[in-house]
């Protein structure tokens, strides 16, 4: 019985070693991250450019501006 507790065990402590070692990202998972930031940035440019949003953030500038105390 012990041995086979110990046997578990030791199997255990493996497991969780190879579950731990990350070495990271590879090129190809860089390549795939930095080219969706690119296509979000893209986005969220063509967005905050266009006419009502910042036609939006206009009026929300001047309100923040002309804002009485």
């Amino acid at each position: 019985m012990w041995t086979k507790m110990r046997r578990m065990r030791q199997m255990r402590r493996v497991w969780l070693r190879r579950m731990r070692t990350d070495t990271g990202m590879t090129t190809s998972e860089y390549a795939v991250g930095t080219i969706a930031a690119c296509v979000f940035a893209a986005v969220l440019y063509k967005v905050v450019t266009s006419g009502p949003v910042s036609d939006a953030l206009e009026s929300l500038i001047a309100k923040a501006l002309n804002a009485q105390f």
